[in-house]
C-alpha cells in the first residue's frame, strides 16, 4: 500500500540524512520526497512517499517519532488531502509543432516559461497521473529533458502548522 508520510521537523542540518537512512535501514524505498520550509523557519516539512503494509508502516512512524529532531509525523493515507506534484520539461518544437504543443499545455493548465529556436519549456503540476498523462502526450514530439519535485501533500480538514508566537507546532 502506497502511504503518503508528512513529517514536521527542526530546521536544522542532517535531517533529512536521518530519516532518509532510518527509512533505508527497514528496507523500505522512498518513492517521493520532498523538503522545504514551513510558515515558521525553525520547522521544515517533509513529505515522502513509501510502499507496505499498514503494521510495518506503523513501526516506521513510531521510530521516525523517536527522531529527536522530528516534531511530529502524520500518516495523510486514508485522511482527506491534497497532493502535488512540480515538473519542468523542455520539448522539441521542430516543423511547426508548437502549436500542437501550445495546445496541450493548456489542455493540461501547464505554462510555457521558457522558449528557444529548438525548445519549449513548460511548467506543470498537479496530481502524479496528470504529470504521467502530461508527458506522455508530449513525447511524441520528443522531450530533451525533464525535472520532477518530490510529493507535496497538505491535510484538507486539520493541519499540523508551526505556531511561530510559542515556536512550537500545534495540531489545529
Amino acid at each position: 500500500m502506497r502511504h503518503v508520510l508528512s513529517a514536521l521537523v527542526m530546521n536544522q542540518p542532517g535531517v533529512l540524512a536521518r530519516i532518509s537512512g532510518m527509512l533505508a535501514s527497514r528496507g523500505f524505498n522512498i518513492d517521493s520526497l520532498a523538503v522545504g520550509e514551513t510558515e515558521n523557519p525553525e520547522f521544515s516539512r517533509m513529505t515522502f512517499v513509501v510502499s507496505g503494509d499498514d503494521r510495518v508502516l506503523d513501526q516506521v512512524r513510531k521510530q521516525l517519532e523517536k527522531i529527536v529532531t522530528i516534531v511530529k509525523v502524520l500518516d495523510y493515507s486514508g485522511k482527506e488531502h491534497v497532493e502535488r506534484d512540480l515538473m519542468l520539461i523542455k520539448v522539441k518544437t521542430e516543423h511547426g509543432q508548437r502549436t500542437e504543443i501550445k495546445e496541450l499545455v493548456e489542455i493540461f493548465r501547464g505554462r510555457i516559461v521558457d522558449v528557444s529556436p529548438g525548445h519549449v519549456m513548460i511548467e506543470i503540476s498537479g496530481q502524479e497521473k496528470k504529470i504521467e498523462a502530461f508527458i506522455e502526450a508530449v513525447r511524441p514530439f520528443g522531450i530533451l529533458e525533464l525535472v520532477r519535485t518530490g510529493r507535496i501533500a497538505l491535510l484538507r480538514s486539520s493541519s499540523m502548522s508551526a505556531d511561530v508566537s510559542a515556536g512550537a507546532p500545534v495540531e489545529e
